[in-house]
């Protein structure tokens, strides 16, 4: 128990910018152990971003809410996924070979192509988040903690399903130098199980989260369908980008289920 107190610790500071105690210590195994965990720092940061909304939201208006828990999330991330989903516009939003594409998504510069796409997807979800929030405010307060707890399993399936498409930095700066094992894999499921059931016991409806379940498993399947066709492989920045729609898509869902 007290390793794998560790290892979540380790899954925090790689995710986030939270600071981590120095008694965590770490090792290069340790990295690649701790992507078990990365739904469950999802879930941490989700939470965090329903509080600041249920916060903001009995001071100023719903948009306003919505905007500073987004700011939340983004600022205790450092925008690590938005910066991904980013760089995966600009390398593979154009006809580029692959080999450029690559190269273009090691860039630090932001370019056409990167720049709109972020702000779209960013409108968006304050776009959908705001919907929630207008027609069922504790139904938009559980659906942060989910989605930001199933959409960091996409990224894992596809780190499982696809190799590196490019050698990869030092296996102690990544946690994708091999494929998370299935124990890994295992526990990640069970964050996702904790964050659904706790989503039903709340109120959600069953039918509507299976079928963001299934939303979110039809993202990472496309993406690696796309990703091997283009790249042969995944980048860092193509994981940021599978999970940022994957939680657009559990929103846009729920949203959807609440309309009807």
């Amino acid at each position: 128990m007290w390793h794998e107190l560790r290892l979540f610790l380790i899954a925090l500071q790689f995710m986030t910018r939270v600071p981590v105690p120095r008694w965590v210590g770490f090792e290069p195994g340790w990295l690649l152990d701790s992507t078990r965990h990365f739904p469950g720092v999802g879930l941490l940061v989700g939470g965090v971003g329903a509080a600041t909304l249920a916060a903001a939201a009995h001071l100023w208006p719903a948009m306003v809410a919505v905007l500073l828990s987004m700011a939340v999330t983004m600022w205790m991330t450092g925008a690590f996924h938005e910066a991904g989903l980013a760089a995966t516009a600009d390398g593979l939003g154009g006809a580029f070979a692959r080999e450029r594409s690559l190269a273009i998504m090691k860039d630090a510069r932001l370019g056409a192509r990167g720049t709109a796409t972020l702000v779209l997807a960013l409108a968006l979800k304050a776009s959908v988040l705001l919907a929630l929030a207008l027609r069922d405010l504790e139904l938009v307060l559980i659906a942060l903690p989910l989605a930001h707890c199933w959409s960091r399993g996409a990224p894992l399936l596809l780190a499982r399903w696809l190799r590196p498409a490019e050698a990869s930095e030092p296996e102690a700066s990544t946690p994708f130098a091999q494929p998370p094992p299935g124990g890994a894999m295992a526990m990640a499921a069970a964050w996702a199980a904790i964050a659904g059931v706790t989503a039903s016991a709340l109120g959600v409806e069953t039918a509507a989260l299976w079928k963001a379940a299934l939303a979110s498993l039809l993202v990472a399947w496309l993406a690696r369908r796309w990703l091997a066709q283009r790249l042969g492989g995944f980048t860092g920045s193509t994981l940021g980008a599978t999970q940022q729609v994957c939680e657009v898509m559990i929103y846009l869902v729920l949203l959807a289920t609440v309309s009807r």
